[in-house]
């Protein structure tokens, strides 16, 4: 019962998946995600429903569109099968519970978003803000158990706790971690607008982390923040350390003195942490999945120790 369980959830994730690819796709563009039926985006050919099937038609197709034979991006399989897999894994975690619910509509939507991101720099409103209610919404049903839950307790008088529902302190959590992430990264992004003269972060960060805190509460969503940057900061100097190397051999094989051929490197390398940009949600996203499967233990653990 457990494996039929568990594969009919894959094969849940999978047509979800499938779905989920359209999204990242369409809303970008402006585009309906239910009208016109799915179609080529090289030729426009329409996609019969027996080749739409997930996963198993990429593979009969090689990949390739059936009319044209234009390559259809690897996403699409990638996009279905960590949907299948975070289906299960949800169920595997919490059990047929709200809480495994919870945690597939989480990453449901951070999926959608972490590969919107990557693709072309946006997170649509159409996913942001209605996770925002999602997570408010789940609160009432499923408790975030955070910070403001420890905290605001201890102002009310003992006779009163028993009166002031748990679903009380878990919407506050919510609100309190949809707030202060979105406003950590609105006063980050005021911040570096400021001393730059360019803008560091779109809006859609302060909206997909106010998701975040809705979905996390506030303890959470404050570690959410710290991963995202320290990982985020790690991938930018990975990547000017990356053009700076590669940019040093290239002069180096023109005949440039070892010197003169780092110098020139160098100014390559600062113009590429000027001006590339960084799809920061995809951190955010990927951090935040990581916190809610496992940040309490890490908080836990770090806490015993010291």
């Amino acid at each position: 019962m457990e494996a039929f369980l568990a594969i009919a959830l894959f094969a849940l994730g999978l047509c979800f998946g499938s779905f989920l690819n359209v999204c990242i796709y369409r809303l970008p563009l402006g585009k309906s995600v239910v009208t016109p039926r799915s179609a080529c985006p090289h030729c426009g050919d329409m996609i019969p429903l027996y080749h739409n099937l997930p996963v198993i038609s990429w593979m009969v197709l090689g990949g390739r569109c059936r009319a044209c034979k234009q390559p259809i991006s690897p996403r699409y399989l990638v996009v279905e099968i960590l949907t299948g897999l975070l289906f299960v894994g949800c169920y595997s975690y919490f059990g047929l519970t709200l809480a495994a619910l919870k945690c597939a509509v989480l990453g449901y939507l951070l999926l959608g978003l972490i590969f919107t991101d990557a693709e072309t720099k946006l997170l649509p409103d159409a996913m942001t803000l209605p996770g925002i209610v999602l997570g408010i919404a789940f609160s009432l049903v499923v408790p975030v158990n955070d910070l403001a839950s420890r905290i605001m307790p201890g102002m009310v008088s003992p006779a009163m706790r028993g009166e002031i529902s748990w679903r009380l302190w878990s919407l506050s959590d919510s609100l309190l971690g949809a707030a202060i992430g979105a406003s950590f990264l609105y006063g980050a992004a005021a911040i570096y607008l400021r001393a730059r003269g360019v803008e560091g972060m779109g809006f859609g960060d302060v909206k997909l982390m106010g998701l975040i805190g809705a979905f996390l509460g506030t303890r959470l969503t404050v570690l959410t923040i710290f991963a995202s940057s320290l990982a985020g900061s790690v991938f930018g100097l990975s990547t000017v350390l990356g053009v700076w190397l590669k940019r040093t051999r290239r002069n180096q094989a023109r005949g440039n003195a070892n010197h003169d051929a780092r110098r020139r490197a160098w100014k390559s390398a600062r113009l590429a942490l000027r001006y590339y940009e960084m799809p920061f949600g995809v951190f955010l996203g990927a951090m935040a999945i990581a916190c809610f499967l496992f940040g309490n233990r890490l908080l836990a653990w770090y806490w015993r120790g010291l």
